[in-house]
């Protein structure tokens, strides 16, 4: 039954994006089927059913993603600790290459850096000189969030259980070594129409995006589904979230990285 219940709640889920008609809250619903499992651990089991159906599906992972990070928004959701979502090739998008909104449900956009591997992470337990060895090199990114569920109205299990609440990514095209960059000290401003919507630095990132990505290393081997070379990992938001509601353009500029660029349109 609790199969099947999960199975359910991933179904909702895939139709709300599927129609951009967002639904209510799951998380009454896995605290009532959590006995065996924790809530989380059936939130995790809702995401893999939708991540093995997009790649039944033919889409690539082309990555993980890092939420959570920021110690304010853990405590909004009343967690300590990250969460992840997968990146599908699919949600992909280039630097300004035009993003529409008729495909979203209520988006928000923040500012992160990625991290582009070259070496699989499979240890049980991974250390700062792993990820500095294993990272090909960071690019500025924009994560483009969208909650299925309405209103944002969101916790812990809600957004895990809706794959992070993510739905597209745009990696800038300035491809630098860790070992240019202070990924504490770097800084990060995002404007849309000459508005600065976002500032924050790297630091604001579980104190360095590397700790974020030591926690998914971690995370992902132990579920047996390690980071592989060639993953694109976004390291969580540098900044607060700004909405997107109407067409236009987000850049975002993060010192040693330049810059990257969300554009969206109506269609």
């Amino acid at each position: 039954m609790t199969d099947e219940a999960i199975g359910r709640l991933a179904a909702r889920l895939a139709a709300a994006e599927e129609t951009r008609a967002p639904c209510a809250p799951l998380r009454d619903e896995i605290a009532a089927l959590a006995a065996a499992r924790t809530p989380a651990e059936i939130a995790y089991a809702i995401q893999d059913v939708q991540t093995q159906q997009r790649v039944a599906a033919g889409q690539r992972i082309a990555g993980r993603k890092i939420g959570l990070t920021s110690k304010a928004v853990q405590a909004q959701l009343g967690v300590d600790s990250p969460d992840f979502g997968t990146l599908f090739d699919v949600m992909g998008v280039g630097d300004g290459e035009t993003i529409p909104l008729g495909a979203l449900i209520q988006p928000k956009v923040e500012a992160e850096i990625a991290f582009v591997l070259d070496r699989d992470l499979t240890h049980e337990r991974h250390t700062t000189a792993d990820i500095l060895r294993a990272t090909a090199f960071a690019v500025a990114a924009i994560e483009v969030v969208d909650s299925r569920i309405a209103g944002w109205n969101i916790r812990l299990t809600d957004t895990v259980a809706d794959n992070g609440s993510s739905a597209r990514f745009v990696l800038g095209t300035r491809p630098v070594s860790l070992a240019a960059l202070d990924l504490v000290e770097c800084t990060m401003e995002m404007e849309t129409g000459g508005a600065v919507v976002s500032r924050g630095q790297g630091a604001a990132c579980l104190g360095n995006p590397v700790n974020a990505a030591i926690w998914l290393a971690d995370t992902m081997a132990a579920a047996g589904a390690p980071l592989r070379a060639g993953d694109v990992v976004l390291t969580g938001a540098l900044g607060p979230m700004a909405v997107v509601s109407e067409p236009g353009v987000f850049t975002a500029r993060i010192s040693g990285l330049g810059s990257v660029r969300a554009s969206f349109g109506k269609e």
